[in-house]
C-alpha cells in the first residue's frame, strides 16, 4: 500500500514539474518576439491594445505657433510596451523587436486665431478627435539602411486607419529621425520625461 501511494507521488511531481517547464519555458522566448506582424510583401499590419501600453507623452506642435503651416499640428500621443520601456530605463536603448506607437489628434474645436480655446481649466490646447496613427519598428536585420529602425505610417486622417503600411521612405520620416536623434536611438527621448528622466513608474 505505501508503495502504490509513494508511486502516487511520485507521478503527481512529475506531472507539475512538466507543466511548470511548459509553463515557464515560453515566458523567456515571448519577452525577445517583437509585436510587430508583417505580411508577405514586407507591410506591416495595423497594431492592436497598444493604448494599454505604456503612455510616453504627447508633443504639440499646433498650427496656430506655426504661420499655419506646422508638419504635424496635431498631438502626438506616444506609447511604449512596458517590457520594453523597462530594457530602456535600465540600459539606455531599446531591444530589439520594439514598436513605438505614435497616434495623433486633433486640438479640440479651437475659438482663438492660435487654435487654444477656454475650458474650466483656464485658455489652452486640448485632445479632440483622432486624426492618424504611425509607427516605429526596432529591426536591425529588416532595416539596416535605417539605423535599425523601420518607419510606417497609417494614414493622418480621422478613424479608421489602413490596415497595412508599406515603409515610409527615408525621405519621409527617417531621415529627420537619422539627422536630429541618433544618438538617443532614433527616438525623441526629450520629449518623454519618463524615458528623459529615466523614471521608475
Amino acid at each position: 500500500m505505501m508503495q502504490k501511494y509513494l508511486a502516487i507521488i511520485g507521478g503527481v511531481g512529475l506531472v507539475a514539474g512538466s507543466v511548470f517547464l511548459l509553463n515557464t519555458r515560453p515566458v523567456a522566448a515571448q519577452t525577445q518576439r517583437s509585436t510587430a506582424v508583417f505580411d508577405s510583401k514586407g507591410k506591416m499590419e495595423l497594431p492592436t491594445g497598444f493604448r494599454k501600453w505604456v503612455f510616453v507623452g504627447a508633443p504639440l506642435t499646433p498650427n496656430g505657433l506655426n504661420n499655419g503651416k506646422a508638419g504635424f499640428p496635431e498631438y502626438h500621443n506616444v506609447y511604449v510596451e512596458a517590457k520594453n520601456v523597462d530594457v530602456y530605463l535600465k540600459t539606455g536603448s531599446f531591444p530589439e523587436g520594439t514598436v513605438i506607437i505614435k497616434e495623433l489628434t486633433r486640438v479640440l474645436s479651437p475659438t482663438f486665431p492660435d487654435g487654444s480655446r477656454t475650458e474650466p481649466s483656464g485658455r489652452g490646447f486640448f485632445n479632440g478627435e483622432f486624426n492618424g496613427i504611425d509607427a516605429t519598428v526596432k529591426d536591425s536585420k529588416r532595416f539596416p539602411n535605417t539605423n535599425g529602425w523601420g518607419f510606417f505610417t497609417f494614414g493622418h486622417h480621422p478613424l479608421p486607419y489602413a490596415k497595412s503600411a508599406a515603409e515610409s521612405s527615408k525621405a519621409e520620416c527617417a531621415g529627420c529621425h537619422m539627422a536630429n536623434v541618433a544618438k538617443t536611438d532614433m527616438t525623441w527621448i526629450q520629449f518623454y520625461p519618463l524615458l528623459r528622466d529615466k523614471q521608475a513608474y
